[in-house]
């Protein structure tokens, strides 16, 4: 039996037009933007280009992104460089204040966490059971030093989206930043910065069948950002280290792919995904607990607790590819966002995770249903 991969909210295949896009970089191409010959200008051509595509995807202006190395660069820079702009405390206000949500992917987690070992004052706010953090949450928790929010645009583990646009409406009014992850988003659901107002946006390229190594931060123009990677200048200044110029050029294909078929995607994902869940229903009725069913921001994503632990699942099924908790201390991405939602250590060793992508069949749906059946036997 050929693999049934379901997991395209870890990574995703790059597209073949992607590769085909890459390969004069790997060769012919090879010079750097900075370089002082006709050939060198080129290749700074396809990065500018890359960067208009990626850009328009997201809805900024060019020169508001910045090229990383992937959404966990992307990610820091918007939460350390911030915090690297300001680093004065007031002796009466205390130190300054972060404010993020629980359910955050790592890359915004632990780059929030950093910032409470240097000082920081880093407070967590819950969600509700269906992974939905409340814009009321984060403004019953303002304070005069708060500097900095973090909120994803959607849960990489449950699919429920997040209320970006009204906590950054509020944030305004009070001078705070807003950092906002979108790796799990972006080339899923459309995205428009300026009409989610916030401050910067991260995202990344293999998310979207891109290339591993190449990410974006949106910079709102005007925003005072530090680097916090030090060396030969680059990208605005913001960045140093050598262009990957492959994997900018790969991202500016996937980029300008994925807006131009995103509304199409979205509607074959959801009725993959709510094929998925009839299907396990029909077989295996109460036996199984779709997660934030209802209230799903994401079209590919369904969290499911099996009858039986997943580690059994994926032993008797393993043509499947999908994802489950993985450990336990410290708790893996997984298993911090069942337990944000008030799920027990038993129901978290049952989840598993499905997320279906361009490539997935419906085909390969119903014989992932028919695994998953025979595995809960």
């Amino acid at each position: 039996m050929s693999l049934i991969y379901l997991d395209f909210n870890r990574t995703t295949p790059m597209a073949p037009s992607v590769i085909e896009a890459m390969q004069p970089y790997w060769s012919t191409h090879f010079m750097l933007p900075t370089q002082s010959h006709v050939h060198a200008s080129a290749v700074n051509e396809a990065i500018e280009s890359a960067r208009e595509s990626v850009a328009f995807l997201i809805g900024c202006e060019p020169f508001e992104l910045v090229f990383t190395s992937g959404g966990t660069e992307a990610n820091n820079l918007g939460i350390l460089g911030a915090a690297e702009c300001d680093r004065t405390y007031d002796p009466v206000e205390g130190p300054p204040h972060l404010l993020i949500s629980t359910i955050e992917h790592d890359a915004a987690m632990q780059a929030a966490l950093q910032l409470g070992r240097m000082g920081w004052d880093v407070e967590l706010v819950p969600c509700d059971s269906n992974g939905h953090v409340d814009a009321d949450e984060f403004e019953k928790r303002f304070r005069e030093s708060t500097q900095l929010v973090c909120l994803q645009l959607a849960n990489h583990v449950l699919g429920t989206d997040q209320p970006v646009q009204e906590l950054a409406d509020r944030c305004r009014h009070r001078g705070i930043r807003v950092h906002c992850d979108a790796t799990s988003a972006a080339g899923k659901i459309p995205i428009d910065v300026t009409q989610l107002g916030v401050d910067t946006l991260a995202i990344s390229a293999h998310k979207m069948y891109g290339p591993k190594g190449s990410g974006a931060l949106f910079v709102r123009r005007g925003l005072e950002l530090k680097p916090i990677l030090f060396g030969e200048s680059r990208e605005m200044g913001l960045r140093a280290g050598s262009e990957n110029v492959p994997a900018i050029v790969g991202f500016g294909c996937a980029a300008s792919m994925a807006g131009k078929c995103i509304d199409d995607a979205h509607e074959t994902l959801r009725e993959l995904r709510s094929r998925l869940i009839d299907g396990l229903r029909t077989n295996l009725g109460d036996n199984v607990t779709i997660f934030a069913e209802h209230n799903n921001g994401l079209p590919n994503t369904v969290t499911v607790q099996m009858p039986v632990e997943a580690k059994r699942i994926q032993k008797a099924a393993r043509h499947l590819v999908l994802a489950s908790a993985q450990s336990e201390s410290p708790p893996d991405e997984m298993t911090r966002v069942l337990r944000a939602i008030g799920c027990t250590d038993k129901q978290i060793g049952r989840c598993i995770r499905v997320s279906v992508g361009w490539t997935t069949s419906r085909d390969q749906i119903d014989r992932a249903v028919n695994l998953l059946t025979e595995a809960s036997d």
